[in-house]
């Protein structure tokens, strides 16, 4: 699981931020802060994944405190969410490191976007120690692919990530029988969206001949 801290003034907003969160597969909230004094010493406390900072607070602001994260190098990630929209507070917000930077009022879709983007790079940054250009390149441009490219009708994207992170599982190529099987969806569906993910570009097929019957296609997903 991902762990995150709220840092957000506003009780209402906070609550709804946190159902936000824990709807996004692999995510919980870990606890909460209504400022940024109290945020600071939560992180060092808890030492959380990621941390959902607004910018507009008592007592010390958002951009004071995601300037203190990088200062102490608490080696929290930081996404703002706040209705700042002037240039310089998100200048200065992204030259202090905040991965993503979401406007007030939004959807739960943009969020839901947001940790997709963060899981996937918080996961090979768990897994790898080096990268070459070219996994790089894909691990901090390939969701910006991603979202402007829009899913084939009937598709959706919780199961399209479902259907990646189980790809992403697996050390060998696999069939769509083994993927409906492991996320629970017909084989036709699953088929239809290995054939969506192997057009954009993320995954490949390897056919797969036996004794008797047609071969199998086989799909493998692309690592960088």
């Amino acid at each position: 699981m991902i762990r995150v801290l709220l840092i957000e003034d506003d009780p209402m907003v906070q609550e709804i931020n946190k159902q936000f969160v824990e709807k996004v597969e692999g995510y919980e909230v870990i606890g909460c802060a209504s400022n940024g004094i109290e945020g600071i010493r939560l992180i060092k406390q808890m030492k959380p994944d990621l941390a959902l900072i607004d910018i507009y607070m008592p007592s010390q602001d958002g951009r004071t405190t995601i300037k203190q994260v990088r200062k102490e190098n608490l080696g929290t990630d930081i996404i703002a969410i706040t209705a700042a929209s002037d240039m310089k507070t998100i200048r200065d917000c992204l030259q202090y490191g905040a991965i993503d930077y979401i406007m007030k009022p939004f959807k739960f879709d943009r969020i839901q976007q947001a940790l997709s983007n963060y899981r996937h790079y918080h996961e090979r940054m768990q897994k790898q120690e080096t990268f070459s250009q070219q996994e790089l390149d894909h691990l901090l441009f390939s969701h910006e692919k991603q979202k402007k490219a829009e899913l084939p009708k009937g598709l959706n994207q919780h199961t399209l990530e479902k259907v990646i992170h189980f790809l992403q599982d697996k050390k060998e190529a696999t069939s769509a029988e083994d993927v409906a099987e492991g996320i629970g969806i017909a084989r036709v569906t699953a088929r239809r969206y290995l054939e969506y993910l192997e057009q954009i570009g993320r995954v490949e097929i390897q056919i797969e001949y036996g004794g008797i019957g047609r071969p199998v296609n086989q799909y493998q997903i692309i690592r960088g």
